[in-house]
Protein backbone atom coordinates (compact mmCIF):
# COMPACT_ATOMS: atom_id res chain seq x y z
CA UNK A 1 0.00 0.00 0.00
CA UNK A 2 1.27 3.21 -0.90
CA UNK A 3 1.38 6.39 1.24
CA UNK A 4 -1.17 8.71 2.08
CA UNK A 5 -1.31 11.75 0.28
CA UNK A 6 -2.60 14.76 2.01
CA UNK A 7 -5.92 15.99 0.06
CA UNK A 8 -5.74 19.05 -2.59
CA UNK A 9 -8.14 21.87 -2.88
CA UNK A 10 -10.33 20.01 -4.75
CA UNK A 11 -10.73 17.41 -2.21
CA UNK A 12 -10.81 19.43 1.06
CA UNK A 13 -13.78 21.45 -0.44
CA UNK A 14 -15.74 18.32 -2.18
CA UNK A 15 -14.28 15.75 0.45
CA UNK A 16 -14.25 13.01 -1.84
CA UNK A 17 -10.83 12.09 -3.71
CA UNK A 18 -10.68 11.89 -7.56
CA UNK A 19 -10.05 8.21 -7.61
CA UNK A 20 -12.94 7.85 -5.36
CA UNK A 21 -15.48 8.79 -8.81
CA UNK A 22 -16.85 5.72 -9.99
CA UNK A 23 -15.45 4.28 -13.73
CA UNK A 24 -17.90 6.25 -15.69
CA UNK A 25 -17.63 9.56 -13.91
CA UNK A 26 -13.82 9.49 -14.42
CA UNK A 27 -14.43 8.36 -18.16
CA UNK A 28 -16.69 10.60 -18.66
CA UNK A 29 -15.58 13.94 -16.74
CA UNK A 30 -11.90 13.27 -16.52
CA UNK A 31 -10.68 16.75 -15.38
CA UNK A 32 -12.51 19.73 -13.57
CA UNK A 33 -13.57 20.41 -10.30
CA UNK A 34 -16.32 18.40 -8.81
CA UNK A 35 -19.33 21.12 -8.98
CA UNK A 36 -21.70 21.51 -5.88
CA UNK A 37 -23.96 18.96 -5.28
CA UNK A 38 -26.82 20.26 -5.46
CA UNK A 39 -26.40 21.71 -8.79
CA UNK A 40 -25.44 18.34 -10.39
CA UNK A 41 -28.59 17.00 -8.77
CA UNK A 42 -30.36 19.88 -10.48
CA UNK A 43 -28.70 18.68 -14.05
CA UNK A 44 -30.10 15.69 -13.51
CA UNK A 45 -33.58 16.46 -12.74
CA UNK A 46 -33.56 18.68 -15.56
CA UNK A 47 -32.39 15.47 -17.87
CA UNK A 48 -35.19 13.68 -15.83
CA UNK A 49 -37.77 15.87 -16.83
CA UNK A 50 -36.50 16.23 -20.94
CA UNK A 51 -36.64 11.87 -20.68
CA UNK A 52 -40.40 12.12 -19.13
CA UNK A 53 -41.24 14.41 -22.54
CA UNK A 54 -39.23 12.22 -24.61
CA UNK A 55 -41.25 9.47 -23.43
CA UNK A 56 -44.61 11.43 -23.92
CA UNK A 57 -43.84 11.99 -27.55
CA UNK A 58 -43.03 8.55 -28.05
CA UNK A 59 -46.32 7.33 -26.51
CA UNK A 60 -48.28 9.72 -28.46
CA UNK A 61 -46.75 9.02 -31.83
CA UNK A 62 -47.44 4.92 -31.14
CA UNK A 63 -50.70 5.81 -29.93
CA UNK A 64 -51.24 7.87 -32.94
CA UNK A 65 -50.34 4.98 -35.08
CA UNK A 66 -51.78 1.97 -33.43
CA UNK A 67 -55.45 3.75 -33.68
CA UNK A 68 -57.27 4.25 -36.62
CA UNK A 69 -59.21 8.01 -36.75
CA UNK A 70 -61.72 8.08 -39.45
CA UNK A 71 -61.46 11.71 -40.01
CA UNK A 72 -57.37 11.35 -41.12
CA UNK A 73 -56.22 9.90 -43.93
CA UNK A 74 -53.95 6.83 -42.99
CA UNK A 75 -50.63 8.10 -44.91
CA UNK A 76 -51.44 11.25 -43.14
CA UNK A 77 -51.53 9.90 -39.50
CA UNK A 78 -48.53 7.24 -40.26
CA UNK A 79 -46.34 10.58 -41.20
CA UNK A 80 -47.63 12.68 -37.80
CA UNK A 81 -46.78 9.62 -35.95
CA UNK A 82 -43.99 9.51 -37.43
CA UNK A 83 -42.85 13.07 -37.36
CA UNK A 84 -43.67 12.85 -33.53
CA UNK A 85 -41.85 9.43 -32.90
CA UNK A 86 -38.82 11.02 -34.32
CA UNK A 87 -39.09 14.04 -31.77
CA UNK A 88 -39.18 11.83 -28.67
CA UNK A 89 -36.11 10.56 -30.01
CA UNK A 90 -34.32 14.21 -30.73
CA UNK A 91 -35.32 15.21 -27.05
CA UNK A 92 -33.86 11.94 -25.64
CA UNK A 93 -30.58 12.30 -27.70
CA UNK A 94 -30.50 15.86 -26.83
CA UNK A 95 -31.02 15.81 -23.15
CA UNK A 96 -28.35 13.08 -22.82
CA UNK A 97 -26.08 15.40 -25.18
CA UNK A 98 -27.29 17.99 -22.54
CA UNK A 99 -26.76 16.38 -19.50
CA UNK A 100 -22.90 16.28 -20.64
CA UNK A 101 -22.52 19.62 -21.81
CA UNK A 102 -24.06 21.48 -18.56
CA UNK A 103 -22.03 19.31 -16.24
CA UNK A 104 -18.64 19.76 -18.35
CA UNK A 105 -19.35 23.22 -17.99
CA UNK A 106 -19.65 23.55 -14.38
CA UNK A 107 -16.66 21.52 -13.92
CA UNK A 108 -14.63 24.15 -15.61
CA UNK A 109 -16.94 26.68 -14.10
CA UNK A 110 -17.77 28.23 -17.81
CA UNK A 111 -21.17 29.64 -18.41
CA UNK A 112 -23.96 27.09 -19.04
CA UNK A 113 -24.65 26.13 -22.87
CA UNK A 114 -27.76 27.37 -24.50
CA UNK A 115 -30.76 24.81 -24.28
CA UNK A 116 -30.47 23.56 -28.36
CA UNK A 117 -33.68 20.85 -27.19
CA UNK A 118 -36.64 23.82 -26.61
CA UNK A 119 -36.26 25.05 -30.42
CA UNK A 120 -36.41 21.29 -31.18
CA UNK A 121 -39.45 20.38 -29.45
CA UNK A 122 -41.41 24.14 -30.22
CA UNK A 123 -40.81 23.45 -34.29
CA UNK A 124 -41.81 19.97 -34.61
CA UNK A 125 -44.52 20.31 -32.32
CA UNK A 126 -45.71 23.12 -34.75
CA UNK A 127 -44.99 20.62 -37.42
CA UNK A 128 -46.66 17.85 -36.04
CA UNK A 129 -49.87 20.13 -35.01
CA UNK A 130 -49.65 21.36 -38.80
CA UNK A 131 -50.05 18.02 -40.20
CA UNK A 132 -52.66 17.26 -38.52
CA UNK A 133 -54.70 20.37 -38.96
CA UNK A 134 -54.07 20.18 -42.81
CA UNK A 135 -55.42 16.65 -42.70
CA UNK A 136 -58.54 17.68 -41.16
CA UNK A 137 -59.24 20.50 -43.61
Amino acid sequence: MGAMTEPDEQEQRTGQRTEQRGAFSRAVFPDGEEPDPRFTLANERTFLAWTRTSLAFLAGGIALEAFEMPTINDDVRRIAALVIIVIGMLIALGAAIRWVRVERAMRHAKPLPAPAIAPVLGVGIFVAALIVLVALL
